[in-house]
């Protein structure tokens, strides 16, 4: 039975396209910063509730976030279905703690629940079409609609930037089996 892939679509932004979720995040990282991501991701999503157009002298900025921000998301719904087969690796306490202020301590130690976290409450296609909603909010020169929940989408994805810088920075191991490790006993 073939197994679906799903690609990451860092074509885009990157100058190469990769199927490994840890050489995305490694891509991620090398394209901008983990404060950078933030900083325009919270822009951007308040601009969505004013009459204002984002990054009005160049919008594309816009544009380009959206397509990192989808490729992040591809790549932390592909972390969470392969949760059980990696582990990050444990802290060293040099950890930039303040930029990962958004994670309790138990996503801190383990940022695959993070992802597990985000994905049980939200479906990849509704954080995609809430990355569409705040692109077109924060270009259109009207407000959002008060009534649509943009801060629970938005929280989950500053979690998850926090998850995968988490991640780049300890690095991560392969968990070996119950098998494999009874058989080195």
């Amino acid at each position: 039975m073939k197994k679906n892939k799903i690609s990451f679509d860092t074509g885009f932004w990157s100058s190469f396209v990769t199927g490994n979720p840890f050489k995305a995040i490694d891509s991620l990282f090398d394209f901008a910063d983990l404060d950078y991501y933030k900083q325009n991701l919270t822009e951007v999503l308040i601009y969505s509730y004013k009459t204002k157009v984002c990054q009005q002298d160049n919008p594309s900025g816009v544009f380009v976030l959206y397509t990192v921000i989808k490729s992040l998301l591809k790549v932390c719904y592909c972390l969470k279905k392969k949760r059980k087969k990696w582990k990050v690796k444990d802290s060293l306490h040099s950890e930039t703690v303040l930029h990962l202020s958004s994670l309790t301590k138990e996503e801190y130690d383990n940022p695959f629940i993070v992802f597990q976290n985000a994905f049980d409450e939200k479906t990849l296609e509704e954080f995609q079409l809430f990355l569409c909603l705040i692109l077109e909010l924060s270009l259109s020169p009207r407000a959002g609609d008060p009534d649509t929940d943009l801060t629970t989408p938005y929280i989950h994805l500053t979690k998850m930037l926090d998850a995968v810088a988490l991640i780049k920075e300890r690095g991560v191991e392969k968990i070996r089996n119950k098998v494999q490790m009874d058989c080195l006993a």
